[in-house]
């Protein structure tokens, strides 16, 4: 169970059960757990499917990663690339 106050925070001001607002926190808290490397493989292979070319990608990537909740490590364009591709 995710911290009770922030369950009751969020049933407050939301409307929902604490069982809601408890899986609502759950999974937003997966949502910005998910380690690095599983997040830059996804994120890349979504941008691909849209067309997005790898430069373009990488950069992308590289700006969402310095605006996630928990920052992540100042990744270079090269460390993305071998996250992707090994």
């Amino acid at each position: 169970m995710p911290d009770r106050k922030l369950v009751e925070r969020v049933a407050a001001s939301t409307g929902l059960s604490p069982g809601e607002a408890a899986r609502v926190v759950d999974d937003v808290l997966a949502w910005y757990g998910e380690p690095v490397e599983a997040f830059v493989r996804r994120r890349h292979a979504d941008l691909q499917l849209h067309g997005v070319r790898n430069a373009e990608a990488f950069a992308r990537i590289a700006a969402e990663l310095r605006r996630r909740v928990v920052a992540a490590p100042e990744l270079t364009e090269r460390q993305l690339r071998r996250l992707v591709y090994g």
